[in-house]
């Protein structure tokens, strides 16, 4: 049996003919770049997550981009984020000219630990930029309340958390303003690059659409110096036909999750622990091993594909060595960064596909070669 890591072909055949018909409606109309089809996905975007206002522009780094620019933070500024996200999270910071300052993750959630925050800020710091990673909000009350003590900013990295509630909340809804990502792979995936800037201020999402395009607000009308950042009229289209799908979607992924709780519960292995009053989308489904590798090269012999998200720490980069943190720093991101294992994850997963891939995670665990006591029991 061979299990992917995402299948987005079998997701695919269930929309086809309205993704098709859909494409062809903007190659009929030709209205290839800020077409009709991207002022609806705003609209409807913005809406979903119960907020005033989407922009679309090409990526979620483009997002997070803008979203910075738009806030003129910059040169001698210092943005806050977690240590364990993804490179594209502190890109997004330093290429603005702003300074990325790293927080260790709370070890239950792997989010960014809000215990850890107040000691990160420093009179040059303007905002936090939380990460709703794996598809599990971050906690955000406890965020906003240490940023509004300071008079900081709030900005979610949701490139993860679509369609995810904090509190009875979208994700989106619960910052100053948020960046999300439609890469193919998301919960909410294009055909292509995209992402979206959401917010509920009026001017930073007009300077938004103007840096997205040009710094125009009209054509040849240039108020400011932007940039070319703006989502394709053909990826609207397909993220039309999408967004109504994405709560059965997000159900499919809770349901798997739930199936690969089950089963894992007598495993050495730690299950994704979920907190209080999150509704978590499970983008990713991420076990902690202590045998990481031997087991993902055992899985792969399997036929199961798995990923590891994410296998070297922002501050270990060589990109980031001159931010001047050192091995040691950040000692819960470092151990957990030898330790995660993504498994297979997306809505149509199988109930069969997920025993298949649990037996296999079993049979190594009953391997003579294999000390299942090296494997964690709680976490540290």
């Amino acid at each position: 049996m061979n299990i992917p890591f995402v299948d987005l072909k079998t997701q695919y055949r269930t929309i086809e003919a309205d993704v098709n018909a859909a494409i062809i409606d903007v190659l009929q109309r030709a209205d290839f770049v800020l077409g009709r089809e991207v002022d609806k996905f705003e609209e409807e975007f913005a809406d979903y997550c119960n907020a005033a206002y989407a922009v679309g522009v090409d990526s979620g780094y483009s997002a997070l981009e803008l979203i910075l620019r738009a806030y003129e933070i910059g040169p001698g500024d210092e943005v806050i984020t977690a240590a364990n996200t993804f490179v594209a999270t502190a890109l997004t910071i330093s290429n603005t000219g702003a300074r990325p300052v790293l927080v260790d993750m709370d070890p239950y959630s792997y989010n960014l630990d809000p215990d850890k925050l107040e000691a990160a800020i420093t009179p040059a710091t303007r905002a936090i930029m939380p990460v709703h990673l794996y598809g599990q909000p971050a906690d955000m009350d406890a965020i906003t309340q240490i940023a509004r003590r300071h008079g900081l900013l709030v900005f979610e990295d949701s490139a993860q958390g679509h369609g995810a509630f904090y509190k009875g909340r979208r994700t989106g809804s619960l910052g100053d303003a948020a960046g999300f990502s439609f890469y193919p792979g998301k919960n909410l995936g294009a055909y292509g690059d995209g992402g979206a800037v959401v917010t509920n201020d009026p001017v930073i999402a007009d300077r938004v659409r103007m840096l997205r395009n040009l710094g125009q607000r009209a054509k040849y009308d240039h108020q400011i110096k932007g940039y070319n950042h703006r989502l394709d009229t053909v990826q609207a289209a397909v993220l039309r036909v999408k967004l109504p799908h994405l709560d059965h979607w997000n159900a499919g992924r809770r349901r798997a999750a739930a199936e690969y709780d089950r089963l894992l519960a007598d495993l050495p292995v730690i299950s994704p622990r979920v907190a209080a009053g999150v509704d978590h989308v499970y983008h990713l489904y991420v076990i902690r091993v202590r045998d990481r590798d031997g087991l993902m090269q055992h899985l792969r012999q399997a036929g199961v594909a798995t990923g590891i998200h994410y296998p070297v720490p922002i501050h270990l980069q060589a990109a980031y060595r001159d931010l001047g943190y050192k091995r040691g720093d950040f000692p819960i991101t470092e151990t957990l960064a030898d330790e995660i294992l993504s498994l297979p994850m997306y809505a149509e997963l199988s109930n069969d596909a997920i025993a298949y891939v649990v037996d296999a995670i079993t049979a190594y665990v009953d391997q003579s070669v294999y000390e299942a006591a090296a494997m964690p029991q709680a976490i540290a």
